[in-house]
């Protein structure tokens, strides 16, 4: 736990030192960084973008035949990419026991494995015997147990924004198969353990929250509740927890990062947000009327629609920024290491 001497008291994110790895990415929204420095990044064209300590880069896409992002590529429109989902969208990413890539997609509603060389194959895309919904992150234990993350079923998912529907899950796989051990949340995004696996802390994008439920051995969930305050100042995306506690919390659409410390305190360590494109958002949140046109005129310039952070680099000192319209992925260095994801142990 954190003194009083929390080091991300009085800190923030110098902007001048912000620098950027990665060129051409098709929304990053999730990265694994390795020891040796190299990123895993998703890729909207279907597959992960490897990137080296050097820059040096490689799109592995999937050996077998499926939709990619759009009849015509890169080109895809806004409605299509990031309304309507259409075809293969990678989200989030986790790594096998044995090195391969888990992934949830977004745009097949699947959950996939995928090796590094480019074989692919579809784990789940039903759940007692219905579509999985919008899959959203994955994440291992030290069991070698799958979560997942469902984020709703409303389609397109852009609905679930206004009605604010509380049908997003949490799914366990393990030796048993794939089940549901949690349900009725509120857009369900990220989720992560804390340094001992007894709680998994659960992103609620629309509700303004991050939830936490206690972790039982058999893969039950319990103890529900409310971690840090009851209604963050945006959408929270992604997290991650530090060495020292700090839970760091990407808001996505004003692109801000914030950490909420161990006492519930929240500090605000980036704001990239514009002033007035916040306010009509917020003013469009409150009254139930989001339309893409309002979602896609919001966004900073560092990383556009922040996602998602990933604490790397030899000491984990080193901070990049996942996004779901930037082409590049920024990095800075942090006061305080993050807690050692599954494969750092």
């Amino acid at each position: 736990m954190v003194s009083s001497a929390n080091p991300l008291k009085d800190w923030q994110v110098d902007r001048s030192s912000i620098r950027n790895i990665g060129h051409d990415l098709q929304r990053p929204e999730c990265i694994l960084a390795e020891r040796d420095g190299t990123l895993w990044v998703a890729d909207a064209r279907g597959g992960v973008m490897r990137i080296d300590p050097d820059g040096r880069q490689q799109l592995i896409l999937p050996v077998v035949e499926r939709p990619q992002a759009s009849p015509t590529g890169s080109e895809t429109s806004f409605e299509e990419r990031y309304v309507q989902a259409y075809g293969s969208l990678p989200n989030g990413l986790a790594f096998a026991e044995n090195g391969d890539l888990i992934i949830a997609n977004w745009g097949t509603d699947a959950v996939e494995i995928m090796t590094r060389d480019g074989r692919l194959r579809t784990l789940y895309t039903e759940i007692d015997g219905q579509p999985l919904g919008k899959a959203n992150f994955v994440l291992r234990d030290s069991h070698n147990r799958i979560w997942l993350s469902v984020n709703t079923r409303e389609h397109p998912w852009t609905n679930q924004l206004n009605t604010r529907t509380a049908d997003g899950y949490i799914a366990l796989i393990d030796e048993r198969g794939i089940r549901i051990v949690a349900e009725g949340f509120c857009g369900t995004n990220e989720i992560r353990f804390d340094a001992r696996e007894e709680w998994l802390y659960v992103v609620e994008s629309t509700a303004w929250r991050i939830s936490r439920l206690r972790v039982q051995p058999d893969g039950s969930l319990t103890d529900r509740e409310i971690y840090g305050p009851s209604r963050l100042p945006g959408f929270p995306d992604g997290f991650a927890f530090d060495a020292c506690g700090n839970l760091w919390v990407t808001l996505i659409f004003t692109d801000q990062l914030i950490a909420i410390t161990p006492e519930g305190e929240v500090l605000t360590l980036l704001d990239d947000s514009n002033p007035e494109t916040k306010a009509r958002l917020f003013a469009h949140y409150e009254s139930h009327s989001l339309t893409p046109e309002i979602l896609a005129a919001t966004h900073g310039t560092i990383a556009p629609w922040l996602a998602s952070l990933t604490f790397g680099g030899p000491d984990l000192r080193t901070v990049y920024l996942g996004s779901l319209r930037g082409t590049t992925i920024p990095y800075f260095r942090s006061p305080v290491p993050g807690l050692p994801m599954i494969h750092w142990r």
